[in-house]
């Protein structure tokens, strides 16, 4: 089994880390030279004006972007395009640099350089120019720029043109404007030499310096991803709750593929969505597969797919194309037969994105018991396997395919007993569990066993939720909630109508019914029954409750202020 690679791109500064005194030397050239060769992307990332780079460096055909300036300007070495990301210096600011005795002074498109100690002549002529300006550091360099332009900047744009997430980027440097884009990229090196407050900044720091740093990291890049880097890396972990001292409970984001089980109503889409904006705030992209309409309130986040229309597995893989999109795809309009095939179809594509770009970095699977069933073969198993995050959640782990539970190595647990369920796991997929907390979980509480780390199960309290998740709205109102909890009317002649498979159909079924029929069960509690027991809104039942109490209210009133009461709670379709 290949597993794709987590890194796809390499940004590197010039002066200190590539090049020493203004070089670079064969060596260096031939290491990025390999680079190019496994696939990846080389982006140089400089403080340098172009026309300066250029004709101090010969190979920039290496590279596949060069942000230059500091972050101001993006030019391809293929075909010349370049593209400036700030506005020109002003004259007359620049005129005034000089007549305070500022020099020497290099303009370009839009950095203005020039060197230390004249950075206190230069915030002086910022500030009394109004100038939304900051001034940048580099070794004894001093870099004046617009607001909000610096090396991240630029490498975030060159990075999208690439359709490279920051995710999957790791970057090299030395100096104090390298460390925007330590900040942004997954993962920081510093080389030897760099200045001891950006080691100290990095995830790693080379044993050689300059040149041979990078050759040092291009050779690991070759040899292992990274691989050994990245268990140690912990300033991306994504926050799953807290323990009752307060103490975070936290997971990789990468390499971490989960199974969420519990009963209904326990909590498992309240923590699931929480998870899902923490990773989206973080920038990992996320692809949901939502087949009950649990997760259309996550904000930041592309839906497709509603209770009319499926979702298209060529639209789903389209918008993942871009880094920026994370999806949600509803699949309330897809028969339930068709769900497996339509998620088979899904990680073949998604197992090809990731082997092109590294992502989605996170597949997140709701209903999995449906859509993974024990029955038949799933073919999904190496794209699960592989894929450097997956949650699945479910109420049943026991109708989930084996390869599908076997690929899991978290395990998350919402019901009231979790140590059922985690011996459950264990012995179906012949692992052994380490003592279980023998604990009743509340509101909003879990146990998280993570099987690589060799500790026993952690309870705690799941992070909140940005978005107001209300559970199985768009389901309720629109979807199937399927035969043997759908309302029927029968009345006291036990006549036959459909099947009220949601609310609507409650509704319109309801507008059409006899009014000795809609009377019967409304006396009997049928209605506030229904909701209670197959919708699990209790406060909408309590509504109901007081209009069936009503007992000299003629049928139309019933329906019209029962259907007040449901409108009032559930937004449903003009």
């Amino acid at each position: 089994m290949i597993q794709p690679l987590r890194y796809h791109a390499l940004a590197c500064d010039f002066d200190g880390t590539i090049a020493w005194n203004g070089n670079v030397d064969g060596a260096t050239v031939a290491a990025l030279h390999r680079l190019r060769k496994s696939g990846r992307k080389l982006i140089l990332v400089t403080g340098r004006e172009l026309d300066d780079l250029i004709n101090k460096f010969s190979d920039l055909q290496l590279f596949d972007r060069v942000v230059a300036e500091n972050g101001a300007v993006v030019y391809l070495p293929t075909t010349g395009d370049q593209f400036v990301l700030g506005d020109a210096p002003p004259a007359a600011f620049v005129n005034d640099l000089h007549q305070r005795g500022v020099g020497p002074i290099s303009v370009g498109d839009v950095i203005i350089a020039t060197w230390h100690p004249h950075e206190a002549a230069v915030l002086d002529t910022i500030e009394q120019h109004g100038l939304e300006h900051h001034v940048v550091f580099n070794k004894g360099a001093v870099m004046v720029l617009p607001a909000g332009v610096n090396k991240a900047t630029g490498l975030r744009f060159a990075l999208q043109q690439l359709r490279i997430s920051p995710r999957n980027t790791v970057c090299v440097g030395d100096a104090e404007n390298d460390q925007t884009m330590f900040q942004d990229c997954e993962i920081a090196i510093a080389v030897n030499n760099a200045l001891a407050t950006v080691k100290a900044n990095a995830d790693l720091v080379t044993h050689g310096h300059h040149g041979a740093g990078v050759v040092e990291l291009i050779d690991r890049l070759a040899t292992n991803d990274l691989s050994d880097v990245g268990g140690c890396l912990h300033r991306h972990d994504v926050l799953l709750g807290r323990q009752h001292g307060g103490e975070p409970v936290v997971i990789n984001p990468y390499d971490t593929r989960m199974l969420l089980a519990g009963a209904p109503r326990r909590g498992k889409s309240w923590l699931a969505t929480g998870l899902i904006e923490r990773l989206t705030a973080h920038g990992y992209q996320v692809c949901v597969i939502d087949p009950e309409g649990d997760y259309g309130t996550i904000p930041d986040i592309i839906h497709i797919g509603d209770s009319n229309q499926p979702p298209s597995v060529e639209e789903l893989a389209r918008l993942l194309e871009s880094p920026t999109h994370s999806v949600v795809a509803n699949l309330l309009a897809l028969p339930f037969a068709d769900r497996p095939e339509f998620l088979t179809l899904l990680c073949g594509s998604v197992h090809d994105l990731r082997k092109r770009t590294g992502r989605p970095h996170w597949l997140v699977i709701d209903e999995a018991h449906h859509l993974l069933p024990q029955h038949e073969a799933m073919t999904c198993a190496e794209p699960l396997a592989t894929a450097p995050g997956v949650l699945l959640i479910t109420v049943h782990p026991e109708h989930l395919a084996s390869e599908a539970l076997h690929a899991m190595n978290v395990v998350l647990a919402v019901d009231p007993v979790p140590s059922e369920t985690l011996d459950a796991f264990a012995e179906r997929t012949g692992q052994i569990c380490p003592e279980t907390p023998q604990v009743t979980l509340g509101a909003g509480e879990a146990v998280v066993w993570d099987i690589r780390g060799g500790i026993p199960p952690v309870k705690f309290h799941a992070a909140t939720c940005r978005s107001r998740h209300l559970r199985h709205r768009r389901k309720y109102a629109e979807g199937d909630i399927g035969w043997e909890r759908s309302f029927y009317f029968t009345g006291p002649a036990n006549r036959q109508y459909p099947r009220a498979h949601n609310l609507i159909a409650f509704l319109a079924i309801g507008d059409d019914v006899d009014d000795e029929t809609w009377i019967y069960h409304a006396r009997r509690g049928d209605y506030s029954r229904w909701i209670r027991d197959a919708i699990g809104d209790y406060q909408l039942a309590d509504c109901v409750t007081s209009v069936e109490a009503s007992p000299h209210l003629p049928a139309d009133e019933l329906r019209r202020l029962t259907r007040q009461a449901i409108e009032q709670r559930y937004t449903l379709p003009a």
